[in-house]
């Protein structure tokens, strides 16, 4: 029961909040299956790797300092961060590089970082309801653990790794080589910050004192949704500025333009087609104006960039063929 219960807390939020992260993106969703694959390196590949190599340098500290404190403190502010950081941005930065296509803003580098932090929170919940609450204190302790770990830091891994996909989003949509490398390290070191700072506030504030910590933490969390609703207003700008040309083009229609340019209007048009057998056109033809528009903002920025104009011409011809049924 006590295993299956830690399971449940550790796996069922974080499957809502990555619900509400793809939720967010509005006008150009990513792929499932790339999300899929992020989620399970977070769960898998990071945190096992993040389990290891975290407890074999606290032992070596261990060891070195003869002192348990010691260890336990420059394991949480020094070691993890820098070691669970780097593991779960290393799945974004082969989403930037091998699926680059895919990876066209700064929301898109929130979207793979965060539900890759969500992936590694899971299994990380999970371990600690199990071990330092169940096993430590029963049902109570469970229960207690879980409230912690799902509504107080509920969001914190995603948060630290948000910060690598901005850097790498900000890289993506820059000539200058400066900005490309130091975009992506000034991303990781700041979740490395990120993630040092909340560690040390746990482990140096008193019980009566970590509301603090906690009140720090949802202040992050806040910035960060204030950044992505940041995002996707200059993507619906993008959207309005880009569009307007393919209704010219008489690509899509005046209507249409209206509809994807609006994030409630498009989830409404979707809705609506659900049970009519249209869903699928016009999903997909929303989805492609959003790619359009990217795609567009891209070769202004970049130039014919990887075959934007290719791009370009091709997601037009879809456009026009799906046009008529949506």
């Amino acid at each position: 029961m006590g295993l299956l219960l830690s399971l449940f807390f550790g796996f069922v939020p974080v499957f809502f909040f990555s619900w509400f992260i793809y939720w967010l993106d509005r006008y150009e969703k990513e792929p499932l299956r790339l999300l899929g694959l992020v989620f399970f390196w977070g769960a898998v590949i990071a945190a096992a790797g993040a389990w290891l190599i975290n407890t074999v340098l606290g032992v070596g500290v261990y060891l070195f300092t003869g002192s348990e404190t010691a260890a336990n403190i420059t394991t949480g502010s020094l070691i993890a961060p820098v070691v669970e950081e780097s593991l779960k941005g290393l799945a974004v930065l082969i989403i930037f590089l091998r699926y680059r296509h895919e990876f066209d803003s700064i929301l898109d580098g929130i979207i793979y970082a965060a539900i890759t932090g969500l992936g590694f929170a899971a299994i990380e919940n999970t371990f600690y309801i199990y071990n330092f609450g169940y096993l430590e204190n029963g049902l109570e302790g469970l229960f207690t653990l879980a409230f912690v770990r799902v509504v107080m830091v509920g969001w914190q891994h995603a948060f630290y790794t948000a910060f690598i996909g901005i850097g790498l989003g900000v890289a993506r949509l820059h000539r200058n080589i400066l900005v490309k490398i130091l975009a992506p390290v000034a991303g990781w070191s700041m979740a490395i910050f990120a993630h040092s700072f909340h560690n040390t506030m746990a482990d140096l504030l008193p019980a009566p004192f970590n509301l603090i910590g906690t009140l720090i933490d949802w202040s992050g969390w806040i910035l960060m949704l204030l950044v992505i609703l940041w995002t996707l207003y200059q993507e619906r700008l993008n959207l309005i500025r880009y569009l307007n040309d393919e209704v010219k083009a008489d690509t899509i229609s005046p209507a249409q333009y209206r509809t994807a340019c609006s994030a409630w209007a498009v989830s409404m048009a979707r809705l609506s087609r659900l049970f009519s057998g249209r869903y699928h056109n016009t999903s997909m033809f929303y989805q492609l104006c959003g790619e359009l528009a990217h795609k567009r903002n891209q070769v202004a920025r970049l130039g014919d960039e990887g075959g934007n104009n290719a791009t370009i011409q091709r997601i037009r011809q879809e456009l026009a063929r799906l046009s008529p049924h949506v």
